[in-house]
């Protein structure tokens, strides 16, 4: 009997992808370049999580929940929260809050210096999603590749968004010099760190033929979905999953830790915690480009709420002010609250995330404040994001509701939005309204915009 290549990777969620052995790849199989070998969770080495462009650390809280559930020690653990984290349009050419790969790099290398001071680790494994993987494809091979036991790059751009002749400076210019440099030769690794590539079959907004997803629909970019593949890693497939969620997705959590700990995982959920401990970093949007700076005398307002009306029960359960170092809480929650988080920044928009509850302790629960009111926004008498920092919303791939309707703003297809936006007209400000994505739900209260406050359902998985 033979199997399509569609039913293969229908599988691949179900069946034990054994390291070592096959994988997927192409229209079959092909065996895997690299393996790891297996050792305990506290022989494991030091993780070093690295955000995508734009980003920040807080989108690897459920990678780090999971990895603890399994029995990894937070303090093994560290996800860096890169400066500027957006990439210049030149490489070469300063842009004000903007990184280059230089300095991307430099970044990762102090990093991964101080995780293996605090541990005293020899080396470490480092994990990056998107624009994450350059700077540890750039460390590995430019720089301290000897500190580096394993690198996984989880829908990582490997050979660009597009290859063109235009605009060669770019960093996810396939044709340009920084990617070519970390291409050249037979194999695209580097000896002595086990790589591991993950990506998706076709839905990866990143990783199209054809151009509409960087601003030039009908333009060939000359990329297809095995961009991310690097030529002696092991390159896994995880079926009909989006850019964020070779990442951030279950799926991806199994491959990533059964790579670096060379067993599979002994759980995928997160085990809650009886007592929940939550702190992080304020940042902000100077001139309008998004940066992780910290932001001093922003205040930070915690409130429990309830499940079914969003409505506080209560006064604040924790407030704070930040001081020079940009850093909120602790505040302790129980594991089974449902969250009001009030940020209040200067010159900002004053913010309102209702978030699920928190299973585990974090301090990286890093908060920005939400995007100024805009044109589209005029008129409206409340204004209500509906975010997931993990992923996007895919249809007809996700349940998807907003207020009891599919959002009109989420493209179909390949998914390629991470925010949706609901405005009520003023004589409903100050009412619920439920967010829905799968099984997550949130309900909100939707603030008057007139007071120039934004609600922000934020999804968590």
């Amino acid at each position: 009997m033979s199997l399509s290549r569609r039913s293969i990777l229908k599988s691949a969620g179900a069946l034990p992808l054994l390291a070592g052995t096959v994988g997927f790849e192409g229209f079959g199989f092909q065996a895997l370049a690299q393996t790891a070998p297996a050792a305990p969770a506290a022989e494991i080495p030091p993780i070093l999580f690295v955000h995508g462009n734009g980003d920040h650390a807080a989108l690897w809280i459920t990678s780090l929940w999971r990895m603890e559930s399994n029995g990894v020690p937070r303090e093994r653990m560290f996800a860096i929260n890169l400066t500027d984290p957006l990439a210049r349009t030149d490489d070469k050419v300063e842009q004000p809050g903007r990184s280059s790969t230089e300095d991307q790099r430099r970044e990762l290398s102090d990093a991964i210096k101080e995780l293996k001071r605090r541990t005293g680790a020899p080396r470490v494994a480092l994990v990056g999603n998107s624009r994450g993987g350059n700077p540890i494809r750039n460390v590995v091979r430019n720089g301290d590749g000897a500190d580096v036991s394993h690198a996984v790059l989880c829908g990582v751009p490997n050979h660009g968004v597009y290859q063109w002749d235009d605009g060669l400076g770019g960093e996810f210019n396939g044709r340009g010099p920084f990617l070519r440099g970390l291409n050249e030769g037979e194999n695209e690794v580097t000896d002595g760190t086990a790589f591991l590539t993950l990506r998706s079959d076709g839905m990866d907004k990143y990783a199209q033929a054809d151009g509409r997803f960087v601003g030039k629909p009908g333009v060939p970019t000359g990329v297809t979905a095995e961009g991310p593949a690097l030529k002696g890693a092991t390159n896994l497939v995880l079926g009909a999953i989006d850019h964020r969620e070779t990442a951030f997705h279950p799926r991806a959590f199994r491959e990533i830790y059964k790579f670096i700990a060379g067993h599979e995982p002994s759980r995928i959920e997160i085990v809650p915690e009886a007592q929940v401990k939550l702190s992080g970093l304020v940042t902000g949007t100077p001139g309008g480009v998004v940066t992780n700076r910290p932001v001093s005398g922003a205040s930070v307002d915690v409130y429990r709420v309830s499940a079914e009306a969003g409505e506080r029960s209560g006064g604040p359960i924790h407030s704070s002010q930040t001081g020079a170092d940009g850093r909120w809480g602790p505040a302790q929650v129980d594991p089974t609250w449902y969250l009001e988080i009030v940020l209040t920044s200067p010159g900002s928009t004053t913010t309102h995330f209702y978030r699920s509850p928190f299973p585990r302790s974090s301090d990286i629960v890093h908060l920005r404040a939400a995007r100024p009111f805009g044109p589209a926004d005029a008129g409206a008498g409340a204004v209500i994001l509906m975010s997931r920092p993990r992923g996007y919303f895919g249809l007809p791939r996700d349940v998807v509701l907003l207020d009891g309707k599919e959002p009109t703003d989420v493209k179909p297809g390949v998914p390629t939005d991470s925010v949706t936006t609901l405005r009520l007209p003023a004589a409903e400000a100050g009412r619920p309204l439920v967010a829905l994505f799968n099984e997550e739900r949130i309900v909100a209260r939707a603030w008057p915009a007139s007071e120039n406050r934004i609600a922000v359902a934020e999804l968590t998985y």
